[in-house]
């Protein structure tokens, strides 16, 4: 069997940093872990071509080459998936998807003529599939719903088939699952809520892959909740520690977690001694009422204030996301989430709009109500950047003005720069600790000459601005110059994205894009 596995391009989003990859003469962030997972399960006497399109393009002589196309895909990838379901059929091939787009949504998969739905967990239905070609089926649906695979029996990933120079980050994965219950969360659907990880053995081995294929640099570890099985994270971070340090620190690593890391102190020591520089927090919204009605309770045993506070004395910086639209949120709820930014200095606040994921509690609990709206929102568009997919309990038109000025002045330029400083200087960082964003010293180098450039000459307004806080974070503490850089490049992209994502948001209500103001009985019509 020839397949050719295909990864689908990401329009411009939150995470697709593009502007700020190509100043760094990158492709993309980082690879997609999944389908190298599953080039991994399939028999090894198939061959095998892969490749990602966010970083190169397969040819007409692979499409010609091939007997069998596979692709993953998540919801955002959702025009290129299609795209390529399209040019499977028009040349005759035969087509099997897989990945958390077509495991949530199957009915666009097998609307759109595809022969096999690979869902699920792929070390589960993988298997089954191969069986199905084996014995001449045509086409088929594998599913894996009640059961959920063993990840200690997980393959290694074919991380060889990686054009690894064209990623600003490589990944890994060691757990699957979270023990909590976010009424709108779909990973507790596709995952469980009983986190599964791998050995310890067995992440340092995928380790060790990466770093004698050469990788040097930093390194996303994909969990939705890294700490999920603090008992078996804490292991996986014991044994890491004395393989970082006779590696001489390869890498520094960035995850995923909840709030409730900062109640465990040796969590924080340990992640930090691992060289652990960065986590992404879904704080959601600083209104306890909010964190309260959809079922995030973890954030509601200490302050956020305080919490953001302690993860950044043990010297890791913070990302976070943020929701508006949750049931009962009262007025203000976007400037509130402004001030809590503010206050915390978080650089990247991922602000949404509350979207309801099929499968979720919050998907089951709106369809119940009657409240669910068709033709709108994520699972229609693959668009981020979408008003919600239900009647709110507030005027729709309210929560897209809060999203669109919240948005806007979150990533003005000076108040971007100015919150990277000042979550830089917050960064307790310990002696001897080298846990920062990371880049080959070739991209490095180029980043540095872009970013003067382009912030330090081009632009008269963060001229100033730039150099002074460039020698303030160079005198005062300089072991967190790459983590600031990295943040004033990937500012690039968001000063972009802004724009668009006040178009995509205006373009919904019929509005002017140039203008903020939104008009409340255009949006009663789309209601």
């Amino acid at each position: 069997m020839k397949a050719l596995l295909l990864y689908p391009r990401f329009p411009q989003s939150f995470w697709s940093y593009d502007r700020a990859m190509s100043m760094a003469g990158l492709k993309a962030v980082i690879p997609p872990l999944g389908i190298i997972t599953v080039a991994a399960l399939l028999p090894q006497d198939w061959e095998i071509r892969f490749y990602d399109r966010n970083v190169s393009q397969e040819t007409e002589a692979d499409w010609e080459w091939c007997d069998l196309v596979i692709l993953s895909a998540m919801l955002v990838q959702k025009p290129d998936f299609h795209a390529l379901i399209q040019t499977a059929l028009r040349l005759g091939k035969k087509i099997a998807v897989g990945g958390p787009y077509p495991t949530s949504v199957p009915q666009d998969a097998l609307a759109a003529g595809v022969h096999y739905l690979i869902l699920d967990e792929g070390e589960m239905t993988v298997p089954l599939f191969v069986e199905a070609i084996a014995q001449g089926q045509a086409e088929g649906v594998f599913r894996s719903i009640e059961n959920k695979p063993d990840v200690t029996t997980s393959p290694m990933p074919r991380f060889d088939l990686l054009q690894m120079d064209a990623y600003f980050m490589m990944a890994m994965q060691f757990s699957r699952g979270c023990p909590f219950n976010c009424e709108f969360c779909d990973i507790i659907s596709l995952y469980g809520r009983k986190p599964r990880t791998k050995a310890p053995q067995q992440a340092l081995a995928e380790l060790q892959t990466l770093y004698d294929l050469g990788w040097r640099g930093s390194l996303f570890i994909v969990d939705d909740n890294f700490i999920g099985n603090q008992r078996n994270v804490k292991n996986f971070l014991r044994e890491l520690i004395p393989w970082m340090q006779q590696h001489d620190y390869p890498f520094t690593f960035m995850t995923e977690a909840s709030v409730n890391l900062a109640e465990d102190d040796e969590l924080l020591q340990l992640m930090a001694a691992a060289r652990f520089y960065a986590v992404f927090l879904g704080i959601e919204t600083p209104d306890q009422d909010s964190l309260h009605v959809t079922q995030k309770l973890q954030n509601t045993r200490q302050p956020l204030v305080e919490a953001c506070a302690k993860i950044n004395q043990a010297g890791i910086l913070i990302y976070a996301g943020f929701i508006l639209g949750f049931d009962g949120e009262r007025t203000g709820a976007g400037e509130r989430i402004q001030a809590f930014v503010a206050q915390t200095s978080i650089p990247q606040p991922m602000l949404g709009i509350l979207q309801a994921l099929p499968n979720t509690a919050l998907w089951n609990r709106l369809e119940r109500e009657q409240r669910l709206i068709e033709g709108i929102g994520i699972t229609e568009t693959g668009d981020q950047n979408t008003l919600m997919n239900f009647i709110p309990t507030r005027p729709i038109a309210d929560i897209a003005q809060e999203y669109v000025d919240g948005f806007w002045t979150l990533y003005e330029p000076a108040n971007y720069l100015h919150r990277c400083f000042e979550q830089c200087l917050s960064i307790v960082v310990k002696t001897g600790s080298q846990q920062t964003m990371k880049l080959p010293l070739s991209k490095g180098l180029r980043v540095l000459a872009q970013l003067i450039w382009h912030q330090g000459l081009r632009r008269p307004a963060l001229r100033g601005q730039f150099w002074r806080q460039l020698w303030t974070i160079l005198r005062t503490k300089p072991q967190v110059l790459n983590m600031y850089l990295g943040l004033c490049l990937t500012g690039e992209h968001f000063w972009e994205y802004r724009i668009l994502a006040r178009e995509r948001i205006a373009r919904q209500l019929g509005s002017d894009p140039l203008d903020v103001s939104i008009l409340s009985d255009r949006v009663i019509q789309i209601i």
